[in-house]
């Protein structure tokens, strides 16, 4: 056997990894492809990839990596989503490639929990969302909160709180989970709830994985529905469209899901996230856009969502009628659609495979942001109408949505504003190789601006790039992290990509 070395641990003799010694690969093209991610913004080349066929072959690593007397980082990757290199293992660590667990470990089991009177499903952390909701519905269920995109790993989109139109009602992905199986930095596989290692169940949620890799989850389903009435309405009024949203995530007998986003001639109706709009009306939107009395060339969106079943299919549309009276937006700017269910959770097509050469050159500069609601209206006037109008550059979807904290769990690491209502940012940049540094400025223009306005802004898939910016994001709750880091990973072994721990 010949020497290896993976990060700065020299192994004479492969044999030391046991029974993971055919499962890492060194060999230039599999570490190439975990070096980048779906940002393609940053290139960090690990020693190893990991090929795990078991849980155990992940225990191995993270307690083989504790013997070295300089332990190498190990991080989990999922589908490689992330934007600023997040899920790589920079310093010569490896990347264990979660997705070559699917068919090999439990899969999406679906099953009923009469204790707690839930239906759930243990779902792998490698599992894809879309194959949750494909497992879930074959015995009429499904989960209530998603991401727009279901082609994301269970255990990814958990680790860092799991977002999107349903999160004002259902809360994040993070509080629709009763159970975790979590293997520590220590090499320790632990099953964790409410009730049982409550530290590590509440840490792991959102904690970047910091803490733990996600190996199952149980996750809450409630019977699902068929269908949806998915509306689009447009306004040319910041704060009518603000306090319409805000409206609409207090109603009772409200829709299901509620976004926002705004509509400019770098960031047109239809785009990659959803097509939405007919050529016809393509031409309404785009007319009323380019009129002077609209003022900054800017249109707000608001997209609700009711689901509905056989039993409920009558009253649907009055129910929609209900909701959309109340309701201030532009005259004849209504658009609706009727689809499946499946249709609308899906509606963000894959994009991790066949891609060109031309997509592969392309990169996403994104930028998420928690905006307290307080302050939404200095947020509008500094950030929508002067920064991001003066840069005229082709984008992608900007997103802008309210959601309750009281639906957020403050136990679990993921961070938002101290207020009742906060709102997502989200730009969702598309850029040449050429023009990302140009939107990485714009971006920073938006938190430097954030900054002097004193708009105290909470970063979702954070990325920072000093201890102090990051002390300063987790704020009070800093002190109880990094106790909870050198409890449940001493050594600082896991996910070094998200730079916390590993300068």
């Amino acid at each position: 056997m010949g020497k290896l070395i993976v990060g700065t641990a020299m192994v004479n003799d492969i044999s030391q990894l046991h029974n993971i010694s055919d499962k890492l690969l060194f060999d230039e093209d599999s570490v190439a492809s975990v070096s980048n991610d779906f940002g393609n913004l940053v290139l960090e080349v690990p020693s190893a990839v990991l090929h795990p066929s078991s849980i155990a072959d992940i225990i191995d690593l993270i307690k083989f990596s504790n013997k070295c007397s300089t332990p190498f980082g190990v991080s989990a990757r999922g589908c490689g989503h992330s934007v600023r290199g997040q899920a790589a293992a920079r310093g010569g660590g490896v990347v264990v490639d979660m997705s070559s667990l699917r068919g090999k470990g439990i899969g999406v089991r679906v099953s009923w929990d009469p204790s707690s009177g839930h239906y759930y499903a243990d779902a792998g952390g490698e599992q894809l969302w879309m194959d949750v909701l494909r497992a879930a519905l074959e015995h009429g269920l499904a989960p209530v909160s998603w991401t727009d995109y279901l082609y994301l790993s269970v255990g990814g989109t958990l680790s860092n709180g799991g977002i999107s139109g349903q999160s004002f009602l259902h809360g994040p992905q993070i509080t629709n989970v009763l159970e975790l199986d979590v293997i520590t930095g220590k090499g320790d596989l632990l099953t964790c709830s409410h009730h049982i290692n409550s530290d590590l169940f509440f840490a792991v949620l959102g904690g970047l994985g910091q803490f733990g890799i996600i190996t199952r989850a149980r996750i809450i389903l409630h019977k699902a529905p068929t269908r949806a009435k998915w509306v689009r309405l447009l306004y040319s009024d910041f704060s009518t469209f603000t306090r319409d949203q805000e409206h609409l995530i207090s109603c009772k007998k409200g829709p299901d899901y509620v976004e926002g986003s705004l509509i400019t001639p770098q960031s047109p109706p239809n785009n990659w996230r959803s097509s939405f709009y007919s050529s016809s009306q393509l031409s309404k939107i785009t007319s009323f856009l380019k009129r002077k009395k609209n003022g900054h060339g800017l249109l707000y969106s608001i997209e609700f969502v009711k689901y509905y079943d056989k039993q409920t299919a009558d009253t649907i549309d009055e129910e929609i009628e209900a909701v959309v009276e109340e309701l201030n937006f532009i005259p004849g700017l209504l658009f609706m659609k009727d689809v499946p269910l499946v249709d609308f959770l899906g509606r963000v097509k894959r994009q991790d495979t066949d891609r060109s050469e031309g997509q592969l050159e392309e990169t996403h500069p994104w930028l998420n942001l928690f905006v307290p609601k307080s302050r939404i209206l200095d947020f509008n006037a500094g950030v929508f109408v002067d920064i991001i109008a003066r840069h005229n550059l082709s984008s992608g979807p900007i997103l802008f949505y309210p959601s309750n904290k009281k639906k957020w769990d403050c136990r679990m690491s993921a961070v938002v504003p101290d207020e009742d209502v906060f709102y997502t940012l989200g730009l969702l940049h598309s850029s040449t190789r050429n023009d990302a540094e140009y939107f990485d400025e714009l971006n920073n223009e938006i938190i430097e601006f954030c900054e002097k306005s004193g708009i105290e802004i909470k970063q979702y898939l954070p990325h920072y790039k000093s201890r102090e910016d990051w002390m300063k994001h987790f704020g009070p709750r800093w002190e109880t992290f990094q106790e909870t880091k050198n409890r449940f990973d001493p050594r600082m072994i896991l996910s070094p990509g998200q730079r916390i721990f590993n300068d």
